[in-house]
């Protein structure tokens, strides 16, 4: 007798039953994250957006993509899949944000070794979290397996998102001038930047390492390193309702050197001053452990400041009681001075 399709395929690595059982499974995550302007549900050829226009001159929409990084093994070694989800969305929207765009929607792809329903349906629900959160839509999704060319416990994530914005509102660096102000928006942890560098330093290749209770963290070093991913979507764009935020920087891979200056003109500097916000213990750790310079601490890592807002002087106090009223811990960090587009750290 000749083998069934399913049969066939799932002898060569692919179990089309379990994608079946992962979709049924997410159901209800997908659901909570809809928002007017969905049509339809998952299961589609594609995902169905129609936006409400009438209130925008000139409507554009932006686009983010992004994925964890080596976060992702972290998660692995610990066998806790429900937050990294938020973190693909995080890094997605968070971009977005930052041209003052509010994020619609949402798609994620998860690559994997064997489609195990259970650890798809921990995946997609801290992706639904991560939405609901930032208030966009979860519209679609792709779980592929790939057999022969991941390991059977091994994946991995990224995420599509896209915003939408008046023309005439769209945050532009060129705003930014010199007396302006940053303002630090606290990060939850190391986020999803530098964790080649963190496995290499606390030579993290086995979960006894993540287990071990750190009394400088005050926690495990799993459970620090797996912190998800800061969500600055609904207090930015309150923030952008009350004050004119002139431009703002994600500070991601690359920390404060690269991400800062996508910000403002190529005639200014930023003045950070250090010790105007706490570093968090995480960082203090990974400095010491690794004998990392300054230098290289702040080219890599967001050293506890995960947005950076320029704001006018007159702007400040609204800015930080705006933030404060949201829950984002949030401090003056530096200013803004003629110079040649570059980041000084004092």
């Amino acid at each position: 007798m000749a083998k069934s399709y399913s049969d066939a395929y799932k002898a060569a690595g692919v179990d089309v039953t379990a994608g079946y059982e992962s979709v049924r499974l997410i159901k209800d995550d997908v659901k909570r994250t809809a928002i007017p302007g969905v049509i339809g549900g998952i299961g589609g050829f594609g995902g169905l957006f129609a936006p409400d226009l009438s209130n925008y001159e000139k409507p554009v929409f932006i686009s983010g993509t992004d994925g964890v990084g080596t976060k992702l093994k972290i998660a692995m070694l610990m066998d806790k899949h429900d937050t990294i989800g938020i973190d693909c969305v995080a890094m997605c929207v968070n971009d977005v944000v930052c041209a003052g765009a509010k994020p619609l929607f949402f798609l994620d792809y998860i690559a994997c070794g064997k489609n195990k329903p259970e650890k798809i349906a921990a995946i997609v629900k801290g992706v639904a979290d991560g939405c609901v959160e930032s208030g966009c839509a979860l519209v679609g999704g792709e779980t592929a397996e790939h057999p022969g060319m991941m390991a059977e416990d091994d994946y991995d994530v990224a995420g599509f998102t896209v915003g939408l914005v008046d023309e005439k509102k769209i945050l532009n660096p060129k705003n930014v001038k010199a007396g302006d102000v940053i303002i630090g928006l606290a990060s939850s942890g190391v986020h999803s930047n530098g964790f080649s560098l963190v496995r290499k330093i606390f030579n993290i290749d086995n979960k006894e390492v993540l287990n071990g209770y750190s009394y400088e963290l005050g926690k495990t070093l799993g459970e620090t390193l797996l912190t998800p991913t800061k969500l600055y979507v609904k207090p930015v764009l309150n923030l952008l309702e009350k004050v004119n935020v002139k431009s703002i920087a994600h500070v991601t891979g690359g920390g404060f050197y690269e991400n800062l200056p996508r910000a403002f003109g190529d005639d200014l500097n930023a003045e950070i001053e250090t010790g105007t916000w706490e570093v968090l213990p995480i960082f203090k750790l990974i400095q010491k452990s690794g004998a990392i310079s300054d230098h290289d601490m702040f080219n890599t890592f967001n050293m506890g400041i995960g947005m950076a807002v320029y704001v006018a002087p007159e702007d400040v106090d609204a800015a930080l009681a705006s933030l404060e009223a949201d829950g984002i811990k949030a401090g003056v960090i530096g200013h803004m001075t003629e110079g040649d587009h570059s980041v000084v750290i004092r």
